[in-house]
């Protein structure tokens, strides 16, 4: 196929120059645009209209779920990549759910992720070893993640309310009104059953939405 241009979307710059740098190197493989935030990715998008998307899920304000999301709005041919940390079954399905069309972790070896990228630009789907192993286990030992009952929008929800964001500043960066976030918020404690925003802290936590204060993000 012809060259295929890529936007490439994490906050660290020093990790998208290696991407770039390991994805470059590749014949018809060319960046083409970057970018930090799901906001700045939508309109590196709109302005380049790149063959596909490799968006970290971690990101400052609105997450890459809320990219994914808001790309595949715009676009419903839009074909992203998911390429993060996080390992587990429930998340994988979220980005499946918000219009990924692959999920990469990023403890994969470099090879998995050229290859899914060449999968993903033809149109394809595509899985790293590790959460194909994850989905495989989930699906036999029939049990279920607390991310289950919530929909893509809803599990960003609530990632910023565990994060300790207001609900203006979530409705500010969601582009919704306090309103509908405390709606959400509301709705999120009923599915989950839980007693206060303490208890969805630790639920976020157990879900591998946030990590434990103190602990590095290197995702």
């Amino acid at each position: 196929m012809s060259e295929i241009g890529i936007l490439l979307v994490d906050d660290h710059p020093v990790v998208r120059e290696g991407y770039r740098r390991l994805l470059e190197r590749q014949p018809g493989y060319r960046v083409v645009a970057e970018a930090e935030t799901a906001s700045d990715a939508y309109r590196a998008y709109k302005a380049m209209k790149p063959t596909l998307v490799i968006m970290d899920l971690s990101l400052p304000g609105p997450s890459g779920l809320e990219g994914v999301r808001h790309i595949r709005q715009w676009d419903s041919r839009a074909r992203i990549l998911v390429f993060t940390m996080h390992q587990g079954a429930a998340y994988a399905l979220k980005a499946f759910e918000a219009g990924a069309s692959g999920y990469v972790t990023k403890s994969s070896a470099p090879e998995e992720l050229v290859r899914s990228v060449a999968i993903v630009a033809r149109g394809g789907q595509a899985v790293s070893a590790d959460i194909a192993q994850e989905l495989a286990a989930e699906r036999l030992s029939g049990k279920r993640s607390p991310l289950d009952e919530l929909g893509p929008r809803e599990v960003e929800v609530l990632q910023l309310v565990a994060s300790g964001m207001a609900t203006e500043a979530i409705a500010k960066a969601l582009n919704l009104s306090p309103k509908t976030i405390q709606n959400y918020h509301y709705g999120i404690k009923a599915k989950l059953g839980a007693r206060n925003d303490a208890h969805l802290v630790w639920l976020a936590i157990a879900a591998g939405l946030i990590r434990p204060s103190g602990l590095p993000d290197n995702a």
